[in-house]
């Protein structure tokens, strides 16, 4: 055989390697919420040990809305979100053919963090949290006798989450009163460990995340108790999310599962797994699982093809586990 046709032929045997090669790992793209990553990532850990590296599974942290932007491009099979689908999502993914099922995965107690030398802030209440964040607030409420003059003549250091987070919308929603309103000068990310991060080396620092990420680093960062409607000041906590008296800031949390890749068994394997495993693995993550009956119920709506949303598109505050299931089950 000459050189030349050698050549061709191995260039082919390799092509079809790297063919089989691409067959043999499948792989389950995720990308979204960053709070709700931390359920997630733990599932696809134990999947991925489970299936010994015959599946892959991809997790990424855009946020809820850049989540969503990717998800109705086709471009992931499943998206993370800590809000319900919103209607210009609703309707991008119409646009694009996408369907999708909607499965609730745990509840999370969304945190104000402040610095633990923080000695004046003993609670806050909504109208407080509010004149910290509104729009009016940027460039003027600087500091921190400007919301509370029995606190310090010290500057405020904001840190929260950026414009694509769902924690962003529904913070705004639940305490300017419409979501995404807010002040633009402060320190914004995806990513909560840079939030993390800024608050702890700031004693003036405050800022906002997802549960999950205040317990992994209680270390270094103080809760705040939130005042709710009953002018109780409480602690975010497993057990005042299931008690209900954690409110404005507890909410459920999702992932959005497009119903094509459904059609692909690893995707469907994973997220078997994920409603047979997700209320121990929400728990470890310290966030508040669902009852076992949630699980089963979001599993049956996808054997039995009920697709869509439980909510109208517009942003929801102080929806209650209760409510959630009750809603689940009238699909």
């Amino acid at each position: 055989m000459k050189l030349k046709s050698v050549i061709s032929a191995l260039a082919l045997s390799g092509a079809a390697l790297a063919v089989h090669g691409a067959y043999a790992q499948q792989i389950v793209k995720i990308d979204g919420s960053s709070t709700v990553f931390p359920v997630t990532e733990a599932v696809a850990e134990e999947f991925q040990k489970e299936k010994k590296q015959s599946i892959k599974v991809t997790v990424g942290i855009s946020g809820t809305g850049g989540g969503f932007k990717k998800f109705c491009r086709g471009e992931t099979d499943i998206s993370g979100a800590s809000r319900p689908i919103l209607k210009k999502e609703m309707d991008d993914c119409r646009a694009a053919g996408i369907q999708y099922f909607e499965l609730p995965v745990a509840f999370d107690a969304l945190t104000v963090v402040i610095h633990p030398k923080n000695t004046f802030i003993k609670q806050l209440t909504v109208a407080e949290m509010k004149k910290i964040w509104e729009p009016g607030a940027q460039g003027k409420v600087t500091k921190w006798n400007q919301v509370n003059p029995q606190w310090p003549d010290a500057p405020m250091k904001l840190f929260g989450p950026g414009a694509d987070s769902g924690t962003f919308d529904y913070f705004t929603e639940a305490v300017v009163g419409k979501a995404k309103s807010s002040r633009g000068d402060f320190t914004a990310s995806e990513d909560d460990n840079v939030l993390v991060q800024g608050v702890s080396r700031d004693v003036n620092g405050l800022g906002y995340f997802g549960f999950a990420y205040y317990v992994e680093n209680k270390d270094k960062l103080k809760a705040v108790p939130i005042v709710n409607e009953k002018g109780q000041p409480v602690l975010p906590s497993l057990d005042a999310v299931i008690a209900g008296t954690y409110s404005p800031l507890a909410r459920p949390i999702f992932i959005y599962v497009n119903a094509k890749s459904l059609g692909k068994p690893e995707v469907k394997g994973f997220v078997q797994y994920y409603m047979t495993h997700g209320a121990k693995l929400a728990k470890e993550v310290k966030y508040v699982p669902l009852p076992d009956s949630a699980y089963r119920t979001a599993w049956d709506h996808v054997l039995k093809g009920k697709k869509g949303t439980v909510f109208g598109g517009t942003p929801e505050v102080g929806i209650t586990i209760e409510e959630l299931l009750r809603r689940e089950a009238k699909i």
